[in-house]
């Protein structure tokens, strides 16, 4: 894992944090902070003694995005279709495909990638001042980081056009009232309930939260014959995992189950 000071990495019953720390930049992104927080997700995918993620940023923002001072033109014309390829796309693919429940606190502003970041990870919850800003219409660029993917079939079509045309701010309130997120809280009790909901969730049946993670990921191009199929199969993985039996014999003995994620 890498050992840059752009994430801090920690892991704790379970739950491996990983927090955005260029907070004097807001945490956007550089170079050095996409790789560190690649590895951190490379290792979640890896060590079995991860059992859930949580993200979120230090000081007083989430992430303002892409630190646009390593990608300025008048430098040369960058190539952002390689900057996404080479940083961005790799890591979103890591948040999906982790079979693994992926929390993300936001506090404080999430805007462009930062904020379609969030929308990617599994549960997200905002402290109530948090604003969400697809910032990219502001420089003439398109959303990216899974936003022109994520944003219309989280809220719809007209809604996905205005935020992503208009670049307006959307507070916590509303995100959760259109489906953004899962919940806003107060900005004193964020970390308290992200951390206590990463925890009950590592502490669960990691196994079949992963396969739900896969099977409703896969439900937004899935007809519904193939959703039908893939749930007879993945229903099939889950009933023969140790993890099951555990949870059931639990249940049958009065006891409070103790999974392994196996």
């Amino acid at each position: 894992m890498s050992d840059s000071d752009t994430i801090l990495s920690a892991l704790a019953d379970g739950v491996l944090s990983l927090t955005l720390n260029r907070p004097d930049k807001l945490n956007s992104f550089n170079e050095e902070m996409h790789l560190a927080l690649r590895a951190g997700f490379e290792r979640a995918h890896k060590d079995a003694q991860v059992r859930a993620v949580l993200l979120t940023g230090a000081g007083r923002g989430f992430s303002a995005g892409q630190d646009l001072g390593d990608r300025d033109p008048r430098k040369g014309t960058p190539d952002l279709g390689h900057t996404i390829e080479t940083f961005y796309n790799p890591l979103l693919r890591l948040i999906r495909s982790l079979e693994k429940p992926v929390v993300c606190a936001v506090n404080g502003v999430a805007a462009g990638a930062g904020a379609n970041i969030a929308f990617a990870c599994d549960i997200t919850l905002a402290a109530r001042s948090a604003r969400f800003i697809q910032a990219f219409a502001k420089i003439g660029l398109v959303p990216d980081s899974g936003g022109t993917w994520s944003l219309p079939r989280l809220i719809g079509e007209a809604r996905a056009k205005a935020l992503a045309l208009t670049a307006e701010p959307l507070d916590a309130e509303t995100a959760a009232s259109w489906g953004l997120i899962w919940r806003a809280v107060d900005d004193d009790k964020l970390m308290d309930e992200a951390k206590a909901l990463a925890i009950r969730l590592a502490a669960g049946p990691t196994k079949g939260l992963g396969l739900t993670k896969r099977a409703i990921q896969a439900a937004a191009t899935n007809s519904f014959d193939e959703q039908l199929d893939l749930e007879r199969d993945l229903q099939r993985e889950a009933g023969r995992s140790a993890d099951y039996a555990e949870g059931v014999t639990a249940f049958l003995d009065k006891r409070k189950p103790e999974f392994k994620g196996k």
